[in-house]
């Protein structure tokens, strides 16, 4: 389980990589979401792989080892929420490059043919 998980971060963490390097900011933009996504997904395997456990309990006699550690999952919930609002912030940013320079092209000219 571990290992197709680890195999799966690091694919998804390869592709954002490769299209963070391409020339369009739509690709651009692609990459760093997938970027975001593969590290929210290992802050979250982080935290242990646990199948049926309760996140908290109100107990007073509470065994730390039967319960799943909180701090991984509000990490990536708080990750999840700052990389919308980092989106919709490209994506305006985009729009405005687009609007300004006529292309998509990241530094703003379409390569000579």
């Amino acid at each position: 389980m571990e290992l197709t998980i680890a195999l799966g971060i690091g694919v998804l963490f390869g592709s954002g990589v490769w299209l963070v390097l391409r020339p369009r900011s739509f690709q651009v933009l692609t990459g760093l979401l997938l970027m975001s996504y593969a590290v929210n997904l290992f802050i979250f395997v982080m935290g242990g792989l646990w199948v049926d456990k309760p996140p908290l309990t109100l107990a007073e006699d509470v065994d730390p080892a039967a319960y799943t550690d909180p701090l991984p999952q509000a990490l990536v919930l708080t990750a999840i929420v700052i990389g919308f609002a980092t989106t919709a912030l490209y994506l305006v940013l985009m729009i405005g490059s687009r609007g300004v320079t006529g292309t998509d092209h990241v530094d703003g000219q379409e390569p000579d043919q």
